[in-house]
C-alpha cells in the first residue's frame, strides 16, 4: 500500500497493511510549523517520513471576515526597549484595538475584546457575506492552491484543507476570563453571531467542496467552547450544530473529516459521534488529558477513527528507546482498532536536537516494524 491508500483504507473502515503514521508535516510552508523539507535538523525524519507516513498537506485559504465597511489596520513600533504591535477594527469612529508588546522583562497581550461593550460592539459589526465578494477573494487565491496541489506527490497522503469554523476568531479576540463571563451572560448574542459568520463559512466550505480541491477537511474549533473554559451546554450550542453541519457538507462531496481537540475531551467524547468526522485527533491520556484510548474506543466504538497519541514533549524527554516502548504500547491498546498513530502536536521548532530527530526516527520505524 502507498500511504494514501494506507489512509484512505482506515478512513473507509477498510484492512490496512499497516497502521498508518501521521507526523502532521505538511509538504508545504506554513506560517505555525517548521519548514521541515528544507530545515538541515529534520532532513533525516523527512526522508524516513516519505517511506513510513501519510503526509496531509494542510493549507489555510481565508477571506476577509468584516464587509468593507470595517477598516482595519494594524502598525509596529519601538517605545524604548520595548516593540509594541497594535491591530485594530474600525467602524463609524468607534475603534477596538488588540495591543502586543514585546520587551525585555517579556510578553504581554491585550485582547481586542475586554469587555462587555467591547464584544457587543464587535457582534455588531457587519461580516462579509457577499457571495460574489468571497468568490473574488478565493479565486485570487486559487492559483497558488493548485499550484502546491500539483506539486504535491498524490500518493503520499492528501492535500487537506483547514478552513475554519465560526467560533475561531472570537476565541482568538477574546480575553479568556470575560469570555467564559460572556458564556453565561451573552450567550444569545453570541450564538446570533456564531449563526451569522455560519452563512460566510458555508459559502467557504462549498467554493471548495464544489469544485473537488481536496480529499480531506481539518476542523480546528471544538477545542476552542468546551469545558472547563465554558459548560458542555454552551459545547453544544457553539460548536456542535455547526460543526455536524459542516461534516455533512463535506460528506455529501465524497471528502473526509478530521477533527482536532486538546484537553480533557471524555465527558463531550459522544458529542463528536453527532458531528459525525471520519476521525478525530488527539486523544490523550492523564496527566495531560482525561482519557486513554481504551475509555475513547468505548464510546466511539468503530464510527470514528482516533488520531494519537504520543505527548509531542515527549520526543523532547524520551531516549529513543523510551519512545519505541511507548509506541508499542499505544499499537498494543489500539490493536484491531481504527488508528493513525500520531504525536499530540505538530512540528513548531526550527531546529531540533538530535535527540527529538532519533525520537521521530524510533517513533516510525517501530510503528512500521509492529506486528
Amino acid at each position: 500500500m502507498h500511504a494514501r491508500d494506507r489512509l484512505f483504507a482506515v478512513l473507509n473502515g477498510e484492512p490496512v497493511d499497516r497502521t498508518p503514521i501521521w507526523l502532521l508535516f505538511p509538504y508545504h510552508r506554513t506560517s505555525y510549523y517548521a519548514d521541515v523539507r528544507v530545515a538541515p535538523s529534520y532532513r533525516a525524519v523527512w526522508a524516513a517520513a516519505q517511506r513510513y507516513a501519510i503526509t496531509l498537506n494542510r493549507r489555510n485559504p481565508r477571506v476577509r471576515l468584516w464587509s468593507p465597511e470595517v477598516t482595519e489596520g494594524g502598525e509596529a513600533r519601538r517605545e524604548g526597549e520595548t516593540l509594541v504591535e497594535r491591530a485594530w477594527l474600525e467602524y463609524k469612529g468607534r475603534r477596538l484595538c488588540r495591543e502586543l508588546r514585546r520587551g525585555p522583562s517579556g510578553t504581554t497581550e491585550k485582547r481586542l475584546l475586554t469587555s462587555d461593550g467591547d464584544l457587543e460592539f464587535y457582534c455588531s459589526l457587519p461580516l462579509n457575506l457577499d457571495p460574489d465578494v468571497i468568490i473574488a477573494e478565493l479565486d485570487a487565491q486559487l492559483p497558488a492552491y493548485l499550484q502546491e496541489k500539483a506539486e504535491f506527490p498524490a500518493e503520499l497522503g492528501a492535500m487537506m484543507l483547514d478552513l475554519g469554523e465560526p467560533i475561531n476568531p472570537l476565541y482568538h479576540a477574546a480575553k479568556l476570563e470575560e469570555y467564559a463571563i460572556w458564556s453565561l451572560t451573552h450567550a444569545d448574542l453570541i450564538t446570533d453571531w456564531l449563526n451569522r459568520h455560519m452563512q460566510q463559512k458555508r459559502l467557504v466550505y462549498r467554493y471548495f467542496l464544489e469544485r473537488g480541491l481536496a480529499d480531506v477537511y481539518f476542523l480546528v474549533g471544538s477545542e476552542l467552547a468546551s469545558p472547563p473554559l465554558v459548560s458542555h451546554r454552551t459545547f453544544q450550542r457553539w460548536v456542535v450544530p455547526y460543526a455536524a453541519e459542516l461534516i455533512a457538507l463535506i460528506h455529501a462531496h465524497g471528502a473526509k473529516a478530521i477533527q482536532h481537540y486538546h484537553g480533557h475531551i471524555r465527558r463531550i467524547l459522544p458529542d463528536f459521534l453527532t458531528m459525525g468526522p471520519d476521525a478525530l485527533h488527539t486523544i490523550e491520556s492523564p496527566p495531560v488529558g482525561d482519557c486513554t484510548l481504551t475509555e475513547a474506543y468505548r464510546i466511539v466504538g468503530d464510527r470514528i477513527v482516533l488520531i494519537g497519541n504520543i505527548q509531542y514533549d515527549d520526543f523532547r524527554a524520551l531516549t529513543p528507546a523510551e519512545m519505541a516502548r511507548a509506541v508499542q504500547a499505544v499499537l498494543e491498546e489500539c490493536r484491531g482498532k481504527r488508528l493513525i498513530l500520531s504525536p499530540t502536536a505538530g512540528p513548531y521548532e526550527e531546529a531540533i536536537s538530535e535527540r527529538v530527530a532519533a525520537n521521530y526516527l524510533a517513533f516510525m520505524q517501530t510503528a512500521w516494524e509492529f506486528c
